[in-house]
């Protein structure tokens, strides 16, 4: 189990999610995003403007979501 906060993965707070793999730590990023979206959170929608903004260069998409990934896998396992 690693642990990677709301920031670490884009977002504007410091949220903790945890999660065996990198596909399961981004659903639950994903999953509180929507959450913080519906409450009109404006840090929130801040970050989601900037991430929107990168997902219209995919090769930027693909780059910073491969950082991200060697970023949890480089994380220490959870004492």
């Amino acid at each position: 189990m690693k642990t990677m906060t709301c920031k670490q993965l884009g977002g504007a707070c410091d949220k903790k999610f945890k999660a065996e793999t990198f596909q399961e730590i981004a659903e639950l990023s994903k999953k509180h995003g929507t959450e913080m979206f519906k409450q009109g959170d404006e840090a929130h929608l801040e970050a989601m403007q900037e991430m929107s903004e990168m997902m219209n260069d995919p090769e930027a998409m693909k780059q910073w979501m491969d950082e991200k990934r060697q970023e949890f896998e480089s994380l220490p396992e959870d004492s």
